[in-house]
């Protein structure tokens, strides 16, 4: 069988992205996550994307993680499957979709860069203590369409990402669905640096788009940060987050940042 997708990044997460509208890979996504995703021995990626017919909507996206998890909500991939989307005709410049986590809504800016409307922030609980190996870590917990962790630290760019990430991702208190951890750090007003451990990848990634989200709300809510907030990847991406505060909660969040296509290949299953 072969499979044409594209190769595209989101200010440094990558993904694999497929047409799927026909129905043929969507049995057997989460198998097929797993092999392409493996980095050095196939394309890999952070994970795999599929677009799906709806019948309400431009399409349907359904994200899977590197190791075969279905995502309810992929930030960044969103981006990359609004711009995939426009480029192959199934949607125009503005559109909307479906995820698993509600609707969203998608713009693309220019070239290089689409704005993704989220769905509005939940469940979030502010400085709650964390216990791990002996030490109190004051985590922020929030859901901005998968679950995150956001920890406030001093020495990010030195900061064990992998070590404590993995530790709070794999803690019983967010047993048994797990967390994604963000590591930040405050620069300004306006500005936040952020590293994430994300579960599905197990590792540090480069971005992460629901994380961006994550961390911008928390800390708006702290009192650190005011919207429009650009948040600084470990890729080195910004990726900019607008939002408006009140005291119902958050509406009208988006996240916008780079999208683009590496390359469009086609792949011979019957090899993998």
């Amino acid at each position: 069988m072969k499979l044409e997708f594209a190769k595209m990044s989101g200010a440094g997460n990558d993904f694999i992205v497929v047409d799927d509208r026909k129905g043929f890979v969507a049995e057997d996504a989460g198998e097929l996550a797993k092999q392409l995703c493996r980095r050095r021995v196939s394309v890999g990626a952070d994970g795999l994307i599929l677009v799906v017919a709806s019948a309400s909507h431009d399409f349907r996206m359904r994200y899977f993680n590197a190791d075969g998890s279905e995502a309810d909500m992929c930030g960044n991939g969103g981006r990359c499957v609004a711009r995939f989307a426009h480029e192959r005709g199934i949607a125009g410049e503005t559109m909307r979709f479906q995820s698993q986590s509600g609707t969203h809504s998608a713009e693309i800016l220019d070239e290089n860069h689409v704005k993704l409307m989220m769905t509005e922030p939940r469940a979030m609980l502010l400085a709650d203590p964390l216990y791990i190996a002996g030490e109190t870590y004051e985590v922020h917990r929030i859901n901005t369409g998968v679950p995150h962790a956001v920890i406030e630290v001093d020495d990010l760019d030195n900061y064990p990402v992998v070590e404590i990430g993995r530790a709070v991702r794999e803690h019983n208190r967010y047993a048994p669905e797990g967390t994604n951890a963000d590591f930040v750090a405050v620069d300004g007003e306006h500005s936040v640096r952020l590293r994430t451990y994300e579960r599905g990848v197990e590792d540090e990634t480069l971005a992460c788009g629901t994380g961006a989200v994550a961390a911008a709300v928390v800390l708006a809510s702290l009192a650190k940060v005011k919207p429009p907030v650009t948040i600084t990847t470990r890729g080195g991406e910004a990726l900019t987050i607008g939002f408006f505060m009140s005291d119902s909660g958050y509406c009208d969040v988006s996240l916008s940042g780079d999208a683009r296509v590496i390359y469009w290949a086609e792949l011979d299953l019957s090899e993998e």
